[in-house]
């Protein structure tokens, strides 16, 4: 049966659908007709396809059981898709391990706190470099994570756990950019967190944007995060309905009315 989004929305699904990238911004994730789900259960995603362009941050929003979250597993590699590809900078990567997505260019933050609290902020933040060997290309990306996000710099002694759930997340931002990736992937980071905490979030969200790498988002407050992003997706039933620039998505009164709980703000 046809969703309420769905038949809402497609109608001006085509028409209002991002430009595909030209060959000077050729993407550096896309996801193309990927099926997925968890053993022998149904599929989540069912055809979806997402591209992430160099440079932005693209915001996927749908209500719960859409899938977002689960495309995030999908292109860091903690779940093989049953079908369709999954291409990094040119590289097709389907079906790789975590780790070699990694090694690809994407980082993958997960959904709620990943710190370790009786660790210290400087050795969380470490952990993101294991991999690396050269010491001066360490403190390099070390210099470059705590320029970008000063309180971790300023917090760098300190045990992770005596941090608020804001702070938490920009070392785990921090950590994440160690392995100086293409695409970052942040699943819900604005989860349990304060309306001043998010915020701040979402200011980082763009800070890291404008240092170079490009962000793929999923978030449940959406009309926070397309406040954030370049381009939106709405999810519904594992696939993608409408996608375009999110200041164009946030205008949408269908989708204001559908999802983001209210009339679009008005546009002085």
């Amino acid at each position: 049966m046809e969703s309420e989004l769905e038949s809402e929305l497609a109608p001006q699904a085509t028409a209002g659908q991002a430009a595909e990238p030209g060959p000077a911004a050729e993407p550096l994730l896309r996801l193309t007709d990927v099926q997925a789900g968890y053993g022998r259960a149904a599929l989540v995603l069912r055809g979806l396809s997402v591209t992430v362009a160099p440079g932005s941050v693209v915001c996927l929003v749908g209500p719960n059981g859409a899938g977002k979250s689960t495309v995030l597993k999908v292109a860091s590699g903690l779940l093989k898709p049953r079908a369709g590809q999954v291409v990094v900078d040119g590289v097709d990567v389907t079906g790789r391990s975590p780790q070699q997505l990694l090694a690809a260019g994407l980082s993958h933050v997960p959904q709620g706190h990943s710190v370790f609290p009786e660790m210290t902020v400087a050795e969380n933040v470490l952990l993101g470099a294991y991999t690396v060997r050269d010491r001066s290309e360490v403190e390099a990306r070390t210099d470059f994570v705590t320029e970008l996000f000063p309180l971790v710099g300023e917090r760098w002694s300190a045990l992770a756990g005596a941090l608020s759930g804001g702070q938490q997340k920009q070392v785990e931002f921090a950590r994440s950019l160690m392995v100086r990736p293409k695409v970052v992937l942040l699943d819900e980071p604005s989860m349990g967190l304060d309306p001043k905490a998010t915020a701040v979030v979402f200011e980082q969200v763009r800070r890291m944007r404008d240092a170079g790498t490009a962000v793929l988002l999923v978030e449940q407050n959406a009309r926070r995060a397309l406040e954030s992003a370049d381009v939106g997706c709405v999810l519904d039933l594992g696939r993608v309905h409408i996608t375009g620039p999110a200041p164009d998505l946030l205008a949408d009164p269908r989708l204001a009315q559908l999802y983001l709980g209210g009339r679009p703000k008005e546009v002085s």
